[in-house]
């Protein structure tokens, strides 16, 4: 990708690329619920902050994408939860989710001081 692009971006497009082979391998009886919905939703921020990078309403995108973060991760700690991901693997994928949220937040941020 271009230098210019933002970092949440980045962010949520590495997690993504992390993600998805962790939920090909999830049980069957939880890869088409729980796995599913896991990468809809994630896939769901990530279209949030390219639309926050290249319009002028970045903060109504940007709180979007900040709440569906929030499902992720109580989704992420219920699949470790019903064992379908292993602690490893869990504890690597909520340091990858909070720094995403760091970053969303940061952002979030900078768009509503700039606002003030």
């Amino acid at each position: 990708m271009k230098d210019n692009t933002p970092q949440a971006v980045q962010a949520a497009h590495d997690l993504l690329g992390w993600l998805i082979p962790q939920i090909d391998k999830f049980p069957r009886v939880r890869r088409f619920t729980l796995g599913e919905r896991l990468e809809l939703v994630l896939l769901e921020v990530l279209e949030l902050t390219v639309e926050a990078a290249f319009t002028h309403n970045k903060r109504a995108a940007l709180h979007k994408a900040n709440l569906r973060l929030e499902v992720v991760k109580h989704l992420w700690r219920l699949a470790f939860e019903l064992r379908t991901v292993a602690l490893r693997q869990y504890e690597h994928g909520a340091r990858l989710l909070d720094d995403l949220g760091r970053q969303l937040g940061g952002w979030l941020r900078s768009v509503e001081q700039r606002l003030t």
